[in-house]
């Protein structure tokens, strides 16, 4: 910043020296005699004459008489005072040029230029970053205007609208993803979410009617639960909130911040029944079938583990509190086999993925003779994926691998 402050000081002097050179430099040339001026012109018409009388266009006797004026008038001319004509320095044209200059650079600058500049270039990497986003999406939208029909192609414009905050366009965009989105509950509810905002917060009609579908979809979505508590609650039904809050509150990690969030709301809603919050019960498996798989896991090799590391540069687009998932599905299933929840604080992350991290009884890691791996960060904490999450590549590895390396060095769009 001082650098840049010191140049356009010293630019504004340099303008101003130049500006100002004639008057405290006078140029010697500038001292003209008024006497020197007439005779010049006086020699000038007295060669013009001989011209003319040299090619017949003057005769003798006028020759002789314009020639003799001439005399008369040089004479004249030399008989008065020599008067010198000098450019002066007026003082109020040096003060006006001093003042105005600076302030009408300065002005001028903090109105056309760019003043945050001076503030340092630290905003600049943001700033193209996000022009190149904004590109991708509208070039997104180009395409699938000429290709109305690729339903996908809509629903991931939809996400993109709702993640830069252009909730119209999102809401239009969802629309027309038609059927595409009916069998995935996070975009069914990220279409409710949309609908809300643009109604200023009603969930009456089709935003109520995405949530329940959503919820028969995925009965424990995070957002949906969410969303149908917070819609029960404006609807006065303080009980149906209290219930889904409670389902929800089972589902997420004890002390953090998303779950004292939801004990607050949890806590007006009881308090809107004149009644006491019951004592939260979190479903947990049995002894037996907690540490048999793990057992089993063990002893099988039904694992998979290695690091997660966060390349340098996204590190800025992470905050320490972001959720870290690692995940592992078998090739060509949606529903996870394993997953491990972290934060970034705690990066880089060494993980182990087994049984006792399956989602369903049905679906464990030591079923798989090979599976899928990924890592990735998300703001939202959200199962699904959502636009702007960081995650890494897809890795296919054998049940039983170590040491595999998952780098978060990608954008998701």
């Amino acid at each position: 910043m001082t650098l840049l402050i010191v140049l356009m000081v010293a630019a504004v002097l340099l303008v101003l020296a130049l500006l100002l050179r004639p008057f405290w430099w006078p140029s010697s040339d500038a001292e003209v005699s008024r006497r020197s001026l007439n005779t010049a012109i006086l020699r000038d018409q007295l060669a013009k004459l001989e011209v003319d009388r040299a090619d017949k266009l003057l005769r003798e006797e006028d020759f002789e008489q314009a020639r003799d004026e001439l005399q008369k008038r040089a004479l004249q001319d030399t008989a008065q005072d020599t008067v010198v004509v000098t450019q002066g320095a007026p003082k109020w044209t040096v003060i006006s040029l001093i003042l105005l200059v600076p302030i009408v650079a300065f002005g001028l600058y903090a109105l056309l230029g760019s003043p945050a500049a001076i503030e340092g270039t630290g905003g600049a990497p943001h700033s193209a970053q996000q022009q190149e986003i904004d590109n991708m999406v509208a070039g997104l939208a180009k395409k699938l205007e000429k290709d109305p029909g690729n339903l996908q192609g809509w629903a991931v414009l939809a996400r993109s609208y709702k993640v830069m905050g252009r909730m119209a366009d999102a809401e239009q965009a969802f629309a027309r993803a038609g059927n595409f989105i009916d069998n995935d509950a996070q975009m069914l509810v990220s279409y409710a979410d949309v609908l809300v905002a643009n109604a200023n917060g009603n969930f009456a009609g089709k935003p109520l009617q995405l949530i329940d579908k959503a919820l028969k979809v995925d009965p424990n979505n995070v957002m949906a639960l969410w969303l149908a508590g917070t819609a029960a609650f404006r609807a006065e039904d303080y009980n149906k909130a209290a219930r889904t809050w409670e389902r929800l509150l089972a589902l997420l990690e004890p002390g953090t911040e998303d779950a004292n969030t939801l004990q607050n709301a949890l806590d007006e809603a009881y308090a809107k029944l004149g009644k006491s919050p019951a004592p939260l019960v979190r479903p947990a498996p049995s002894t037996a079938l907690r540490e048999a798989p793990v057992a089993a896991a063990s002893a099988s090799g039904a694992s998979v583990s290695g690091e997660v590391v966060l390349d340098a540069a996204l590190k800025a687009r992470a905050a320490p509190n972001d959720a870290v998932m690692v995940i592992a599905r078998v090739p060509g299933t949606r529903m996870p086999v394993a997953v491990l929840r972290r934060v970034v604080s705690e990066l880089p992350i060494k993980f182990t993925l087994d049984d006792s991290m399956a989602m369903s009884p049905q679906a464990r890691i030591s079923g798989a003779a090979q599976v899928e791996i990924e890592a990735r960060i998300s703001k939202s904490g959200m199962a699904q994926a959502e636009p702007g999450d960081l995650i890494t590549a897809v890795q296919t590895v054998k049940v039983g691998a170590t040491g595999v390396r998952l780098l978060v060095n990608q954008v998701r769009p």
